[in-house]
C-alpha cells in the first residue's frame, strides 16, 4: 500500500499524463474513470503496464470508491465535468457529477484517513476584478441564472467539503487550483479554447474566437501542472492549503489565434462569433483570469519551465499524431 495511488478521473487528459509520470517513479497506479469525458485512448498505451490498472466506473459507486481508498496511499481526486460547453449543455450532469463524485471520495478518505488532492480550477474566482487572483481572495460569482457559473460554484462547493474535513478531523488534504491546463490529449469537444484552435488552423478553416477576442487568460504547460502536483503530495506545509498552479503569462484571445496560426504554418483567418451564438443567449465570461503564483513558488520552489509559444507546439505536436 505504501506506493498504491489512485487517480479518480485517471483517463482523461490530466489523468493521463498523472499516471504516466507515477508509473515513471515506480509507483503503482489504480484509475477509476467513467470514459464520460475521459478517453481510453489517453491510456490505452499504460493498459499491459505491470503497475497500472484501469476501473470503467463511476466515482458514484460508493462501494467501489471505498474498497479501492482503502488500499491506497494516496488519492487524486481529479474526476469532474469539464469544459464551458458541457456546462452549458448538461448543468445538472455537471453538479450532479462534481458535488456528488466528491463527497463520495472524501467520505472514504476521511474513513480510511487517506490524504486527498483535489484539483480544481480558476473557474472558482469567478467575476473578480482584482488581478492578480491569490488564494485567499474573495470571490466575484455570477447570477445562478446564468448556467455559466453552475461549474464554479459547485467547485467552490467542493473546497468547502474538502476544507471541512481538515478543519474536523485534520485529514490531510490539499487543494490545487489550475488556471487553464493545456497540452498533448486535450479534447477540442467540450470548447477548450487552445486545442480548438489548433484543430482548425491545421485543418485551414477559420479559427473562431469567441466574443471580441480582448478576454484573455494564462495558459500552463500540462507537463509543469503534472510536476506541481507530484511535489506537492510530498509537501507538509501545503496540507489543508488552496493553492494555485499556473502561469501567468497573460495573452488576449485575438493574440492567441495569430500564434497559432503563425506556429502551425495555417492559412486560417481568424473570425469573430458573439457569445450568443457559440453559447446561447445569456452567456458571462470574464475579462481576465490571472494567477498569483507566489505561494507554489514557497511551498515547492515551481515555476512554468513552458513559455507559451513552447505550449501552442506541444499541442500542434500532439494533434499531429505525438503523445
Amino acid at each position: 500500500m505504501q506506493n498504491n495511488y489512485l487517480i479518480t478521473g485517471g483517463a482523461g487528459f490530466i489523468g493521463s499524463h498523472l499516471s504516466e509520470k507515477l508509473l515513471e517513479t515506480g509507483a503503482n497506479v489504480t484509475v477509476i474513470d467513467d470514459l464520460s469525458t475521459g478517453c481510453w485512448e489517453n491510456i490505452a498505451v499504460l493498459e499491459s503496464h505491470p503497475n497500472f490498472r484501469v476501473i470503467v466506473a463511476s466515482v458514484d459507486d460508493e462501494r467501489l470508491v471505498h474498497d479501492e481508498v482503502s488500499k491506497a496511499r494516496f488519492v487524486y481526486h481529479l474526476a469532474s465535468a469539464v469544459g464551458v460547453k458541457l456546462v452549458i449543455e448538461k448543468p445538472v450532469e455537471t453538479v450532479q457529477r462534481i458535488v456528488r463524485g466528491t463527497d463520495i471520495v472524501m467520505d472514504a478518505c476521511s474513513k480510511y484517513r487517506r490524504p486527498v488532492l483535489l484539483t480544481s480550477t480558476s473557474e472558482v474566482y469567478g467575476k473578480s476584478e482584482k488581478i492578480p487572483f491569490s488564494e485567499d481572495d474573495d470571490i466575484v460569482m455570477g447570477a445562478t441564472s446564468k448556467r455559466r457559473w453552475a461549474y464554479a460554484c459547485a467547485k467552490s462547493l467542493d473546497e468547502f467539503l474538502v476544507l471541512a474535513h481538515f478543519y474536523q478531523t485534520s485529514l490531510p488534504v490539499y487543494i490545487v487550483r489550475l488556471f487553464n491546463t493545456v497540452g498533448p490529449r486535450q479534447a477540442s469537444q467540450y470548447g477548450m479554447v487552445l486545442p480548438r484552435f489548433v484543430d482548425a488552423a491545421l485543418e485551414n478553416r477559420p479559427v473562431q474566437v469567441y466574443g471580441n477576442g480582448e478576454q484573455s487568460r494564462c495558459f500552463c504547460s500540462v507537463f509543469d501542472v503534472i510536476r506541481g502536483l507530484v511535489a506537492m503530495k510530498d509537501c507538509r506545509e501545503a496540507v489543508g492549503q488552496v493553492v494555485n498552479l499556473g502561469s501567468n503569462e497573460e495573452v488576449s484571445m485575438t493574440e492567441l489565434a495569430q500564434r497559432v496560426i503563425t506556429l502551425s504554418g495555417s492559412q486560417s483567418t481568424i473570425e469573430y462569433v458573439p457569445y450568443e451564438q457559440a453559447y446561447g443567449p445569456g452567456f458571462d465570461d470574464m475579462q481576465r483570469r490571472v494567477p498569483n503564483i507566489d505561494r507554489v513558488r514557497s511551498l515547492i520552489s515551481w515555476q512554468p519551465e513552458f513559455d507559451l509559444d513552447a505550449i501552442i507546439r506541444q499541442v500542434i505536436d500532439g494533434k499531429r499524431g505525438g503523445r
